[in-house]
Order: structure tokens, then C-alpha cells, then sequence
């Protein structure tokens, strides 16, 4: 049932923060200038977290204890008008991604981000520069066989920590950016990173690797139908498969909500 707090909305075992996309994005900011707690992590659940979240129990508990947890899909939107606490609107990893950039180009903040392809950081300093010009940005792109417990797990914590940014975007995909964020927070006490998000390809929208969905199928939850028919032979499984999951874990909570 959902929490007494009226800023979260618990739904699928995960405390969701009831919140519109300008407050949420004001709140990670402030978040990101504070460096006296332990580093705050960001996840944003969608169809495709939610089920495989579903089938891995032990790494769903993990993914709980995410510090801001918002929701990507507006599938999980709409599901939670099941309970007496609906979310207002979803939160994307990729808006957050865009918002939280153009924020700290303006306020002189240095990011790191962990992710793209290998040995493409040049390229990608040239496109946050013509994107975000004036963004300080440290960038450290693994190998494909990067796991988050490996020496290239090691190398990435040293070059974050010699970098010191205020926010740490991970652009490595589930379920391997959520287990780095979350070895980071609990090793590193002292010097730590304010703010973590993992944010999949919200890098590449951002800097038009890829094409985002135009606005309106955004709003009406038909972005996943824009990614699957741009990307079918990689998404065709996530958007297919996964959503047909989704539906029986759809059903399964709301017999628990009218049970609670």
C-alpha cells in the first residue's frame, strides 16, 4: 500500500517519488551541491526494469534502496492510478540527463560520465562542447567487457576521484550501471560524488547519437513504439516480450492493492 508520505508513491515494491519533472530536477540539483552525505542515487524505472526487476528478487531489493527512484514509463504512470497516491507525471532519465547538464554548464558544475563506446572520448568532449558549451566534463568510456566488480570498475572509481564531480551519469544499461552506482556508494566514504544517475542512453539522445520520439508520442506513452521501430532487430524483445510480462505483473499488484 503506499507509504504514509505523500511524496511517495509505493508501487511494485519500489518507493517512486510523487513528484513533476521541475521540482524533481531542482531537487537533484540542490542534491548535487551536497557534499556532506553519502552519494545520493538515482534510478528511473521502466517496463523493462520493472520486469526484470521482477524476476531478479535479490537485485530488486538492492535497486529499493536507491536514494530518488522516479518513473521513466508512462506505463508505470498509469499504473499507479491504482493506488490513492498517482504520480503526477513521469520522469525521464533522459530529460533529467538534458535539464541537469544545461544546469551545471550555467553554474560552472563538473560532471563525469561513464559510458559510450570505446575510445570515443575526443568525440564525445567535441559534442558536449557544441551541445553544453562551458560544461566542465570528465568522460571514461570502458570495454564492452566492463562489470561493475572488475580492475576497469577499479580504473573508473580512481578517474572519478581525481576528477570530483558533482554528478556522475552512468550510461552503461541495466543492470550494470545500477550495481557500479551502488559499489561506489558503499566504498567510497570520504570525497564521494553528491549526486549518481543512471540514465542508460540518455547520452546519446542528448547529444543526437540517437533521435528521441517527437514530443507528442512522448506524452501519450507511445515512445517505446518510436524506439522499437527505430532499433526492432535490439528492442524488438524488450518491447514485446517484456510487455507482455509487464501485464501479468500489471494484474498480479493490482490484486494486491485491493487486498491491502
Amino acid at each position: 500500500m503506499p507509504s504514509a508520505d505523500n511524496r511517495i508513491t509505493t508501487l511494485f515494491d519500489l518507493p517512486i517519488r510523487s513528484m513533476r519533472f521541475h521540482e524533481a530536477s531542482q531537487t537533484l540539483m540542490t542534491a548535487a551541491t551536497r557534499h556532506d552525505q553519502p552519494s545520493q542515487i538515482v534510478v528511473t524505472p521502466n517496463v523493462d526494469h520493472i520486469v526484470r526487476l521482477d524476476q531478479q528478487p535479490e537485485f530488486k531489493n538492492l535497486y529499493a534502496t536507491a536514494d530518488y527512484i522516479f518513473a521513466d514509463g508512462m506505463p508505470v504512470v498509469w499504473a499507479s492510478k491504482m493506488t490513492s497516491n498517482p504520480l503526477p507525471e513521469r520522469v525521464t532519465g533522459a530529460d533529467l540527463f538534458v535539464a541537469l547538464c544545461k544546469q551545471c554548464a550555467q553554474k560552472n558544475l563538473p560532471v563525469f560520465i561513464l559510458g559510450g563506446m570505446p575510445g570515443q572520448e575526443q568525440e564525445l568532449q567535441d559534442a558536449f562542447a557544441r551541445t553544453y558549451p562551458g560544461l566542465p566534463v570528465s568522460i571514461f568510456c570502458p570495454s564492452m567487457q566492463f562489470t561493475p566488480d572488475g580492475n576497469e570498475a577499479d580504473t573508473a572509481i580512481g578517474r572519478i576521484q581525481d576528477a570530483g564531480p558533482a554528478i556522475l551519469f552512468i550510461c552503461l544499461g541495466m543492470p550494470k550501471q545500477e550495481y557500479f552506482a551502488f559499489r561506489y556508494r558503499r566504498e567510497i566514504q570520504s570525497g564521494n560524488v553528491p549526486l549518481i544517475l543512471c540514465v542508460g542512453a540518455a547520452m546519446e539522445f542528448a547529444l543526437g547519437q540517437k533521435k528521441r520520439a517527437p514530443l507528442w508520442m512522448q506524452k501519450i506513452g507511445m515512445e517505446w513504439f518510436w524506439r522499437l521501430a527505430s532499433e526492432p532487430r535490439r528492442l524488438w524483445q524488450r518491447y514485446t516480450v517484456q510487455g507482455s510480462r509487464f501485464f501479468g505483473i500489471l494484474l498480479r499488484e493490482r490484486r494486491k492493492l485491493r487486498q491491502s
